[in-house]
């Protein structure tokens, strides 16, 4: 599965991995901001937490610890995360997701 060239020319993001690992593509308004993820090689991401984030996986499995549960996700699932829960990732090559972050800005825009 690959997004449409109109998401694919959504302004990227400035986030702490390189672009050879995971694609972005976000739209952001003044209440909160949608990101397009394209995860390209393996990646685990390190616990953490931030302002609440809901998600759903388009394609692959997501193995995510929220909290205290560890639960892998599917196409179709949906993930809810808290305001400040520690969560962290073990995301394979070939998983496409759409978060959204309340924080309107979680992450700099790239033009």
């Amino acid at each position: 599965m690959e997004f449409p060239s109109f998401i694919k020319s959504f302004h990227g993001l400035d986030i702490p991995f390189p672009d050879d690992v995971v694609k972005c593509h976000a739209v952001r308004s003044d209440r909160g901001l949608v990101v397009f993820f394209d995860f390209l090689k393996d990646m685990e991401l390190p616990p953490h937490s931030h302002g609440p984030q809901w998600g759903t996986v388009l394609a692959g499995k997501v193995k995510f610890t929220i909290g205290d549960t560890t639960k892998t996700y599917g196409p179709g699932d949906t993930y809810d995360i808290p305001a400040g829960v520690i969560h962290s990732a073990v995301i394979p090559a070939g998983v496409k997701v759409v978060d959204v972050f309340e924080e309107a800005d979680r992450y700099p825009l790239k033009d």
